[in-house]
């Protein structure tokens, strides 16, 4: 099973878009490996330096409709190659979502009031997050904070994250 836990990478925006999480001209490559490096090279955030805030982060915590765009698979994988096996935003474009578990990840979708208690309380902040599958929650960890939140995700989903996604699960059931 992939890690769900480590430091938070807080993208304060809506509708960040597959091609800002890895843009269409990469494509063309034909391993995961070789998306590692453009990985949000073209989102506009501001405060946000590609070069240095990706780097060691497994969690990202964002705003709603996260991964909207086109339906390519690539963008759930330059998270993965990197590390980051956790999105948590208030919503995402559906197809996104499904191929985040379709992948063994997690999709976390929370109510607007939770996603704006977690940026109050903890951006700015260096925050680790971690998910506890079996009890549906998530850890948070900053300096002087800390806190649990619950989330609820499809029993399906939780099976498809602890079986490493449809490959896995396929293996296992089929």
């Amino acid at each position: 099973m992939k890690n769900f836990s480590g430091k938070v990478l807080f993208l304060d925006r809506n509708d960040i878009n597959t091609d800002e999480i890895i843009p269409a001209r990469y494509l063309t490559e034909i391993t995961k490996e070789a998306l590692r490096p453009f990985l949000l090279e073209d989102l506009t955030l501001p405060g946000f330096d590609v070069s240095k805030d990706i780097k060691d982060n497994a969690v990202v915590i964002t705003r709603e409709n996260f991964g909207c765009g086109s339906s390519r698979e690539h963008a759930p994988w330059a998270l993965e190659v990197n590390g980051i096996h956790v999105v948590i935003a208030e919503s995402y474009a559906r197809i996104f979502r499904q191929n985040m578990y379709n992948c063994g990840m997690f999709a976390i979708e929370l109510p607007k009031e939770k996603i704006d208690y977690i940026f109050e309380t903890y951006a700015g902040m260096e925050t680790t997050v971690s998910v506890d599958i079996d009890r549906n929650l998530l850890l948070f960890e900053a300096t002087s904070k800390s806190d649990s939140i619950d989330f609820s995700v499809g029993e399906f989903d939780k099976t498809l994250v602890k079986e490493g996604g449809w490959v896995g699960y396929a293996d296992k059931n089929y």
